[in-house]
């Protein structure tokens, strides 16, 4: 296959994408100085379009998202990202080869409607159709940039936080995960705590770029071996808060504190991650997920890898938000499922134990 028509609806963005899996460029622009690995490595498929429709305006008044109204939206979006991803890559549906589609983990009413026009559109064409894992195209996002297996990738979203070990392709062992709550997780109930709008993940981000990161004290909860904690530093965070009403409500010591707990949050997730490929043997590290988008986190983990003589790959902040490219992306490496035997592929919600990955090639 070479033209694929992919699709992800795993929670609130609507995208669509094509991806050419037989190209040899990446994402125009996708480096940048934060990239070791340059826009144009060799092993990138070649990204012909990226068309993301956000839900945040729709889910802003609940300061979250609402499975319901997130799969509504996506009923409502999907036809229009579809044909504005095939408008922006210049490609016919006659063009197409296979579809790729995100499978889970997530919300599963979101997932289902993604899932369900990856299926409509693959049949009615006889096209085959590839089930991508959320966790799988995250790491894949990468590859745009020309990173080679094997490397560490963190992966850090809403829903997921974890140290992944990528062998080759989109083929991983996790070295380490969260006991508890995702570094997004945190990100964004830290945000609500300190009055921020949704998604609070961004807007804390753009507050704490104006305090001081060592203002407050905040504890590191951290686990024996390679995994995160980040529960106790959300309940440290409301319990300063509580006794600080006064201090905090000023607008400058207000952005003190995010930059404080941000930096708790970053200080884990970059020590880990530096531990993890430096214990494994290995000099390439990535990183992908909503969280990359961050920041503080692209600088220092940037900083902490060249201070040790490690390549690091930080993909564009379109690649680390939910987006199909990344999905395309992925399923270069995963074995596509013929027509019309996918007809019956579910979605699921969560990932059981990591879930056996699909056969690869």
């Amino acid at each position: 296959m070479s033209l694929l028509l992919c699709i992800e609806t795993s929670c609130d963005d609507t995208s669509a994408a094509v991806v050419d899996t037989g190209g040899a460029g990446g994402l125009d622009g996708a480096g940048g100085p934060e990239s070791a690995g340059g826009p144009h490595g060799a092993g990138a498929a070649l990204i012909r379009s990226s068309i993301v429709s956000s839900q945040h305006e729709s889910h802003a008044a609940f300061g979250g998202v609402v499975p319901e109204v997130a799969s509504r939206r996506h009923t409502e979006l999907l036809v229009g990202t579809v044909a504005a991803a095939l408008a922006d890559a210049g490609v016919a549906w006659d063009d197409l080869e296979g579809v790729a589609v995100t499978t889970g983990p997530g919300l599963i009413g979101a997932l289902l409607v993604g899932l369900a026009a990856a299926k409509a559109i693959a049949y009615a064409r006889r096209l085959p159709l590839t089930a991508v894992d959320h966790l799988q195209a995250h790491l894949a996002a990468s590859y745009a940039l020309g990173v080679t297996a094997p490397f560490v990738c963190l992966t850090a979203s809403g829903g997921h936080t974890l140290l992944a070990v990528v062998e080759r392709g989109v083929e991983f062992r996790v070295a380490g995960r969260t006991l508890d709550d995702a570094a997004g997780e945190a990100f964004d109930k830290g945000a609500r705590l300190l009055g921020l709008p949704y998604p609070g993940g961004r807007e804390l981000d753009l507050l704490a770029a104006r305090g001081e990161p060592s203002f407050v004290a905040f504890p590191r909860s951290l686990p024996q071996g390679l995994d995160f904690s980040f529960s106790g530093l959300k309940t440290a965070l409301l319990y300063y808060l509580r006794e600080h009403q006064t201090e905090a409500a000023t607008e400058a010591l207000r952005a003190s504190v995010a930059a404080s707990y941000q930096e708790a949050i970053v200080d884990q997730l970059v020590g880990k991650t530096v531990r993890c490929a430096e214990q494994e043997g290995l000099r390439r590290v990535a990183v992908g997920g909503g969280v990359a988008a961050n920041s503080r986190l692209r600088r220092r983990l940037t900083a902490a890898c060249r201070e040790r003589g490690l390549e690091v790959f930080i993909p564009p902040v379109a690649l680390c938000t939910d987006n199909a490219a990344m999905v395309g992306l992925a399923a270069r490496h995963l074995e596509p499922i013929a027509w019309p035997q996918y007809l019956g592929l579910d979605a699921y919600a969560a990932e059981p134990a990591l879930r056996a990955l699909r056969v690869r090639r």
